[in-house]
């Protein structure tokens, strides 16, 4: 098929975490598939401009990051000139934010491109949003199968909704004995320890972490460790753990662009969300093959079986929690061969290159029903 259709990916902002990944990820991805992309981002984010660097990436800058950015109408007017003049055929709106940006540009605009909008989570849209932001999509991208069923029983678009996986690049998440060596010696973690992690950005609203360093303190094994990567964590995160009298079995990292080798540190995997969307970083470790413990927040449900490939608890439940991070560290050697070999089996299923061909897929649907 001849793809001459363009595509613009639309970001917000500056950091790293899961909406950035993806957005880097499939970017990536699309111009590998000889898709014509180009990527709209703030005037600071050098991160993401140097991780694309490589693939040739057109960027365009449309926010300028300060007080009520994100309503500014000179920013907005600066968007809609930019989808404009290079003609866009797809503009994808990767975050919340992004969307509302869109909405007040889309006032200025010329053109009318294909707007999909990304949700990533299962965090309910209030009528506002959903009537001054989210109608200016013609289609709604969900994460995973859960999130979508949650939003067609509340209502949300239904006729909108496609479900595209969200992916990781399952190359860089295999395990490696070198990096659980060097690391355990850069943190003074002996290797007869069992080290629990978290990755995750501190957010005790979406992530709670802060129940996690709760939970983790009723366990009843003193000699586990609980480590947590992630901006924040270093600070804050440690304030906490001294408040719960665990600030010498908690380790908290700050931000970390080496979580293969984490993953690799550590014996298991935990996440205490109340919101998520798919969760790659549960995705991430199970390929990596450790013992993973979430919550079922948004579509983790849809593939982490409890007792089967991890552990699960309902959203919120910490004594759950608890008492599965001690299930975990008794397992015996044949029940964890067993769980850490159907959780890659299921790991492995989450490649990004099918998440980039389903983005393709779509335009191309889109885009030949069109011409």
């Amino acid at each position: 098929m001849n793809r001459n259709y363009k595509v613009l990916m639309l970001i917000n902002g500056v950091g790293w975490g899961g909406t950035k990944e993806q957005t880097y990820l499939v970017t990536k991805g699309l111009k590998k598939e000889g898709i014509d992309v180009h990527i709209a981002l703030a005037d600071q984010y050098d991160e993401m401009r140097d991780k694309l660097r490589p693939f040739d990436v057109t960027e365009h800058v449309y926010e300028y990051i300060g007080k009520n950015s994100r309503w500014s109408i000179s920013q907005a007017r600066r968007l809609a000139g930019i989808i404009d003049r290079e003609g866009f055929d797809f503009v994808v709106a990767n975050s919340p934010k992004v969307v509302g940006y869109l909405s007040i540009a889309k006032l200025f605009m010329r053109t009318k491109p294909c707007i999909i909008s990304v949700k990533r989570s299962g965090r309910k849209s209030g009528w506002l949003s959903k009537i001054f932001k989210y109608h200016i999509a013609d289609k709604i991208v969900v994460v995973s199968e859960g999130v979508t069923e949650q939003m067609k029983r509340d209502n949300f678009y239904p006729e909108k909704l496609v479900t595209i996986q969200s992916g990781v690049p399952t190359d860089l998440f295999q395990p490696n004995t070198e990096n659980r060596i060097r690391l355990r010696k850069e943190l003074g973690i002996a290797e007869d320890k069992k080290v629990f992690i978290n990755v995750a950005n501190w957010n005790p609203k979406v992530k709670a972490q802060d129940k996690l360093i709760e939970a983790f303190a009723k366990v009843k094994d003193t000699d586990a460790l609980l480590v947590l990567a992630g901006g924040s964590t270093d600070t804050v995160a440690m304030e906490h753990a001294r408040k719960m009298n665990v600030g010498n079995r908690v380790i908290g990292l700050g931000y970390r662009n080496d979580v293969p080798a984490l993953l690799d540190m550590a014996d298991y995997y935990v996440l205490s969300s109340n919101l998520e969307g798919v969760a790659g970083s549960v995705i991430q470790a199970m390929i990596m093959g450790k013992v993973t413990l979430s919550t079922l927040a948004g579509g983790i449900g849809s593939y982490l079986k409890d007792g089967e490939n991890g552990f699960t608890v309902p959203v919120g439940d910490f004594e759950g929690m608890t008492a599965k991070m001690e299930k975990m560290l008794g397992l015996s050697p044949e029940e964890e061969e067993r769980i850490i070999r159907e959780a890659k089996r299921t790991g492995e299923t989450f490649s990004i290159k099918k998440t980039v061909e389903k983005y393709i897929q779509l335009f191309d649907e889109i885009y030949e029903g069109e011409s």
